[in-house]
C-alpha cells in the first residue's frame, strides 16, 4: 500500500459524541490532520474531501433506536480506511452483517480489556491486559464475516475487531480519553498501519500550507486584520504578514470593552515585535451607545460583531487613502477565528449553536469583505505552537485568552461606563495576584465576571452595604472545548477577595465558580 499524502484529512464523523472534538485532537497529536463532519453528510460529500481515513465517533443512541443516526453501507465500498469507536464500532458491525444486541452487559468507566490477538494491527506490542474506558449499553455479539475478533471483556465477547485486507477496524471502548491507558497507541496503530498515513502534520507544515493558501486567496490585493492583542489575532496577523508583507494593515479597535492597559500593550508590544503597520481606532463611544440597555448575551455578541465590521469598513477606506493608493480597495478581512469558535457557533459539525462568537455567528449578512481565517481549523494549543514557529515571543503566545467582545460578556446585565470601570479594577487585581503567585501558566484563563443585575448585603466600615458580587472563574483546559475549574491556593483566593472588596467601590462579595465545561461554558455569556 502506498502511504497517504499529508494534505488529505482524516474525517471524524460525529454521531453526537461528547468526545468527537477529542478524537480530532488525538489524531492531530499523532501528527495527522483531522476534521469533524456531521453524520448527516452524504458519503459523496465525504469523498469530495479526499479523506485519508474516516473515524466514526461514539454517540448517545442505540443503533436500534427509532431515529438513531444511520451509516450508509456505501461507505465500505469506497476503499477508504475506516475506524469505529463505541457507537461507530457497533454501526460498522450492523452495516456489514454482524450482530449488535441489547444485553445486560452495560459497561461504564474503567474496564479490563483482554487482548486475544497480540499480533493484531491495533494491539501489537501492547499489554495483553489493559484498562480502557467504556460507556455503552448495547454490545457487538458477533463480528461481521471476514473480521477477526482481537479483544474482549468479561461482559462483552467482541470488544474490538479488524479486517486489515479491507482496512476496517473498530473498538467498543474510547481510545481518545486518557483513562484508556494505551488508547493513543491504538489510534496511532490504526492511522499508521491500517490506514498507512505518514505522521507529517507539524507546525512547520501548517505555516507553509497557510502561507501558500493566503497568497492564493489574497493575490496582489490588500487586507486588514482585526487585531485584538490576543494570541489568536496576533498569530493570524503574523501568518498573513509573512504571506503578503506590507499589503497587510492591522487595525486595532479600542471598543471601550478592554481590560486595563491592553490598548497600550498592543500599540507598544505587538508593533515592536512584528513591525506590522498598525492603525488604531477609538470607537468606544460608538460601541457603548450601541450596547446601551442591552442585557441579552446573544444580542450583545451580535451587536459587537456588527459594529466591528462597520468600523473595519471605515478603517479600510482610510487605509487606502493613507497609502495613497487611488482607486485601490481593501477586499480582505483577517480574523483569528479558531475551530472551537466554529464548533460552538454551530458550524462544521451539525451541532447546536451554543453561543454566537462575534467573529462567526455574529457577523452581519451584508459583510463587504472576504474573510481570511488561517486559524479556522486549529485548536488553541495548536495556535500557540504556530505562533512560536513564527517567532512571536512567549509572553505574547502564553497570554491568557480574552474574548473579542471583551468585558461586555463578563458583565451579566447591561453594559455601562461605570460597570466597565468597576470590572476593570477587579480584573486588574485578580490578574496581578495570579501573576505574583506564579500561576499564569497553570491556568488556562480566569474570567472575572460582574453580576451587574445582582446585589447582596454586606458590612463595610461598620455600615451596611448593598453591593455587587464579583465571580472568579479560573479554568484549566487544552483547547477550550472542555475545561475544569482550577484549584487555586486558598491564600491566593483570599488575597484576591480581600483586595477587590477593599479597593473596588461597589463590590462587597467575591465568589468562586467551580463548574466544569460541560455543563457550563468558560465565559458566563
Amino acid at each position: 500500500m502506498t502511504s497517504q499524502p499529508t494534505d488529505r484529512p482524516v474525517l471524524v464523523v460525529d454521531f453526537g459524541a461528547q468526545y468527537a472534538q477529542l478524537i480530532a485532537r488525538r489524531v492531530r497529536e499523532a501528527r495527522v490532520y483531522s476534521e469533524i463532519v456531521p453524520h448527516t453528510m452524504p458519503v459523496a460529500d465525504m469523498l469530495a474531501r479526499r479523506p485519508a481515513a474516516i473515524i466514526l465517533s461514539g454517540g448517545p443512541s442505540s443503533v436500534y433506536a427509532d431515529g438513531a443516526p444511520s451509516l450508509d453501507p456505501a461507505l465500505f465500498d469506497t476503499g477508504i480506511p475506516t475506524f469505529g469507536i463505541c457507537y461507530g464500532f457497533q454501526a460498522i458491525a450492523l452495516a456489514l452483517g454482524g450482530t449488535v444486541a441489547h444485553t445486560d452487559s452495560r459497561e461504564y468507566g474503567r474496564t479490563a480489556l483482554s487482548v486475544s490477538a497480540g499480533d493484531s494491527a491495533l494491539f501489537h506490542g501492547l499489554p495483553p491486559l489493559q484498562s480502557v474506558w467504556m460507556s455503552h449499553g448495547d454490545a457487538v455479539t458477533e463480528a461481521p464475516a471476514g473480521f477477526r475478533v482481537i479483544a474482549s471483556t468479561d461482559r462483552v465477547p467482541v470488544a474490538a475487531f479488524e479486517d486489515t485486507d479491507r482496512a476496517i477496524a473498530g473498538v467498543q471502548f474510547h481510545p481518545e480519553v486518557l483513562h484508556s491507558e494505551h488508547g493513543q497507541a491504538v489510534l496511532e496503530h490504526f492511522l499508521y498501519e491500517v490506514a498507512d498515513i505518514r505522521p507529517q502534520w507539524t507546525t512547520a507544515s501548517i505555516v507553509a500550507e497557510q502561507v501558500e493558501s493566503i497568497r492564493a486567496q489574497v493575490g496582489d490585493k490588500r487586507a486588514i486584520c482585526a487585531l485584538s492583542g490576543g494570541v489568536d489575532s496576533a498569530v493570524a496577523a503574523a501568518l498573513v504578514q509573512r504571506a503578503i508583507g506590507d499589503r497587510l494593515t492591522c487595525v486595532f479597535v479600542d471598543h471601550g470593552l478592554l481590560r486595563a492597559g491592553e490598548a497600550e500593550q498592543v500599540e507598544r508590544d505587538f508593533v515592536a515585535v512584528t513591525g506590522v503597520r498598525l492603525k488604531v481606532v477609538d470607537a468606544s463611544e460608538r460601541f457603548l451607545s450601541a450596547l446601551a440597555e442591552v442585557s441579552d448575551p446573544e444580542d450583545k455578541r451580535k451587536i459587537i460583531g456588527r459594529e466591528f465590521i462597520r468600523v473595519f469598513e471605515q478603517a479600510a477606506r482610510e487605509v487606502v487613502d493613507e497609502a495613497g493608493a487611488s482607486g485601490d480597495t481593501v477586499e480582505f478581512l483577517v480574523q483569528g477565528t479558531l475551530y472551537p469558535d466554529v464548533v460552538e457557533s454551530g458550524g462544521g459539525t451539525g451541532t447546536a449553536n451554543i453561543k454566537s462568537h462575534h467573529n462567526v455567528g455574529g457577523l452581519p449578512e451584508d459583510l463587504q469583505f472576504a474573510l481570511v481565517e488561517p486559524l479556522r481549523t486549529l485548536f488553541k494549543d495548536e495556535v500557540r505552537k504556530v505562533g512560536l514557529e513564527l517567532g512571536l515571543p512567549e509572553a505574547m503566545i502564553w497570554r491568557q485568552p480574552f474574548p473579542g467582545p471583551g468585558l461586555a460578556i463578563r458583565i451579566v446585565g447591561a453594559v455601562t461606563a461605570d460597570r466597565l470601570s468597576l470590572l476593570r479594577q477587579a480584573d486588574a487585581i485578580a490578574r496581578a495576584e495570579l501573576t505574583a503567585a506564579g500561576l499564569d501558566r497553570e491556568i488556562w484563563q480566569c474570567p472575572v465576571v460582574l453580576l451587574a443585575d445582582v446585589r447582596s448585603v454586606g458590612v463595610q466600615g461598620d455600615g451596611r452595604t448593598y453591593g455587587h458580587p464579583i465571580v472568579l472563574r479560573p479554568v484549566s483546559s487544552e483547547d477550550a472545548m472542555t475545561a475544569d475549574w482550577t484549584r487555586l491556593p486558598y491564600e491566593v483566593l483570599a488575597r484576591i477577595s480581600t483586595r477587590i472588596t477593599n479597593e473596588v467601590a461597589g463590590v462587597n462579595r467575591v465568589v468562586l465558580d467551580v463548574t466544569s465545561k460541560p455543563p457550563g461554558t468558560i465565559e458566563w455569556e
